[in-house]
């Protein structure tokens, strides 16, 4: 599945954000890994910014480095005008 060039560069971001706390707190990859249930190479994964994290998997990251986990969905463009989605979702 190929990616969106902005999806990158969010994915390039979170591995930037996780890679810099973990090491602010003297964290290993592989204590990063056990503090959250996963594996030492899921973590590098992340870290590297090339695929796109799981939500749940960032969540226990977040908490297990202390930090708030924050998701916005932020508009890009106004919503078609004339039709409700509720209108569309009926149909679909």
């Amino acid at each position: 599945m190929a990616h969106h060039p902005e999806d990158r560069e969010l994915f390039e971001l979170i591995a930037e954000r996780v890679a810099e706390r973990r090491k602010a707190w003297g964290v290993s990859q592989k204590g990063l890994a056990e503090l959250c249930g996963t594996t030492q190479s899921a973590i590098a994964r992340l870290e590297r910014g090339k695929r796109p994290p799981r939500i749940d998997t960032l969540a226990r990251i977040a908490a297990a480095l202390d930090c708030e986990l924050v998701i916005e969905l932020r508009p890009k463009t106004k919503p078609p005008q004339g039709e409700k989605q509720e209108e569309r979702d009926e149909r679909e």
